[in-house]
């Protein structure tokens, strides 16, 4: 089995979109639970967008683990998840498919052992 650069692109890209989705979801957040006092908008409307924070949140930090996992080639199934939740992230969509696409093309490079 020879090791290529596509696993290691492909968690790189995953950990990118991991961590704008991280600095995404607490900017959301922040601003649902803090904004309207801060700037006097009405509480009804800037809730709504913290709530928008918690599942960027989430994806960020499931697309980080997928990274880390495909940098280590351990897990595939993980990693692959966490290019999927990278590809949810808002901004960055095409570092998403691009993560999928390179983790998905180098499954035999994984280990199946558990670990």
């Amino acid at each position: 089995m020879q090791k290529t650069w596509k696993p290691i692109t492909g968690g790189i890209l995953s950990i990118v979109c991991g961590a704008w989705g991280i600095l995404y979801g607490a900017l959301f957040s922040i601003i649902g639970l803090g904004g309207a006092a801060m700037f006097g908008i009405p509480r009804e409307g800037i809730f709504a967008l913290g709530l928008l924070g918690w599942p960027a949140l989430a994806l960020g930090v499931m697309a980080i683990v997928g990274g880390v996992m495909a940098l280590q080639r351990a897990r595939w199934g993980v990693a692959l998840a966490g290019a999927i939740c990278a590809l949810l992230i808002p901004p960055p969509f095409i570092l998403g498919v691009l993560a999928i696409v390179f983790i998905a093309v180098s499954r035999d490079e994984f280990s199946f052992n558990n670990r």
